[in-house]
């Protein structure tokens, strides 16, 4: 489903990530961890082509990311690629509803009223749908980022930092509402996170270095 090679990404003469091999099947649920600034946020957005890294080939969904740019490469991200960034960016002037839309939109999709509505109410947000973000509470909004991710089925989804700030209760609530829509998805799962809590939930592995510009 990916696989990276020999990555490295760089700012100037700084390494901030270095992955020698990595590789994902169709449907697995990995947990990507390491401390703080060991590159868990770089590596998630080389996977969803928003960074290109220095060196190294980075293949999604059958696609060769270096063979893509501009429109094609943001064509091709809303149709495959679901992302829940750390900050949720949900657009401001657009109801949850629309939100959804956009991302249907984004991914060279029709819309599909039912299909919105039916994700809305399995991630329990369905009576919020003509709600803006502004209007909506922390764990809300998360919902309905998570729904926008998975909303055209795509076959990747990376979560970044899911249940930073959250007590017990509502990590586990938002682990396993990732779990159960990238299942319905048929996606695989890649959540980066130093939470211990999430290693029960997520069976596949990947760890980072604490600072892979010391590596050999």
């Amino acid at each position: 489903m990916f696989s990276l090679e020999k990555i490295e990404h760089r700012y100037g003469t700084r390494t901030v990530l270095r992955v020698d091999a990595w590789r994902g099947e169709p449907g697995e649920h990995w947990l990507l961890a390491g401390a703080s600034g060991s590159g868990k946020t770089t590596l998630l957005h080389v996977l969803a082509g928003l960074t290109v890294p220095t060196a190294g080939r980075v293949f999604v969904a059958g696609t060769d990311l270096r063979a893509l740019a501009g429109g094609a490469l943001d064509h091709w991200r809303g149709r495959h690629v679901g992302l829940v960034p750390q900050r949720l960016h949900l657009v401001a002037a657009l109801d949850v509803r629309d939100n959804l839309r956009l991302a249907r939109h984004l991914g060279g999709l029709p819309d599909d009223a039912a299909r919105i509505a039916a994700l809305l109410a399995a991630v329990g947000v369905g009576d919020l749908a003509d709600r803006y973000p502004r209007q909506l509470s922390q764990g809300q909004a998360q919902r309905v980022a998570i729904a926008r991710a998975v909303v055209n089925r795509p076959a990747l989804v990376l979560a970044d930092e899911p249940t930073a700030n959250l007590d017990d209760a509502h990590a586990a609530a938002a682990l396993e509402l990732l779990r159960s829509q990238a299942m319905e998805a048929g996606a695989t799962l890649v959540v980066a996170t130093h939470d211990a809590r999430a290693r029960p939930l997520l069976p596949h592995v990947y760890a980072l270095p604490a600072r892979p510009g010391d590596a050999a």
